[in-house]
């Protein structure tokens, strides 16, 4: 079995951003637009009264969902893109982008709505797991869970997308503390929805 690798440290993202402010085409690609519009159809609400986004990045699929909520945290770990996200959701007084970088760091409120896109594949796995357990004790009971990832595998990621989603897929079943809603599969990405029993 291969070497466990370390959950990828804030200057690797410094990095990419240091050479592109939208270094995975965001704003232009078909393929991430697709993919958005794909994750706000699974939101299981028209409304969420308080809601945290992991892995904001410059702010475009929180663009695409702000409105749906009542108050929003959206963060990420990494410095530069955030200046482009504030920029973005400039106007969206219920809106908050911070930098933060889970688990080490998580806020303290109580959600009705999580969602991670594109973020549990640059931890290691016991730092997925801790992550996790944060998720669970600071969502809401009915509150949603909502994961995207990329599934091919990189070389640099510690995990792939397909780990990350089965390790929630593993505590969901009957007795679990999560309720799988929906799952689906495109060629390259795959969208788990959970409830919080």
């Amino acid at each position: 079995m291969a070497d466990q690798k370390d959950s990828l440290p804030e200057d690797y993202f410094n990095n990419v951003y240091q050479n592109s402010n939208d270094p995975w085409n965001f704003e232009s690609s078909e393929y991430e637009l697709g993919k958005y519009k794909e994750t706000v159809k699974y939101l299981s609400r028209d409304f969420f009264k308080n809601a945290f986004e992991i892995g904001c990045s410059i702010g475009v699929l929180t663009h695409m969902f702000a409105d749906r909520c009542g108050a929003l945290l959206s963060v990420d770990a990494a410095e530069a893109p955030l200046v482009k996200a504030r920029s973005r959701l400039r106007g969206f007084e219920h809106v908050r982008i911070e930098k933060m970088s889970v688990p080490q760091q998580f806020p303290e409120e109580q959600f009705d709505l999580i969602l991670m896109s594109e973020v549990g594949y640059y931890l290691s796995m016991p730092d997925l797991l801790k992550l996790q357990q944060e998720m669970l004790n600071h969502l809401e009971k009915g509150g949603q869970l909502l994961l995207v990832h990329w599934t091919p595998e990189v070389h640099d990621y510690p995990l792939t997308g397909d780990q990350v989603h089965e390790a929630f897929l593993a505590i969901s079943g009957e007795g679990g503390p999560l309720k799988l809603l929906h799952s689906s599969r495109a060629e390259n990405y795959r969208l788990d929805s959970f409830e919080k029993r």
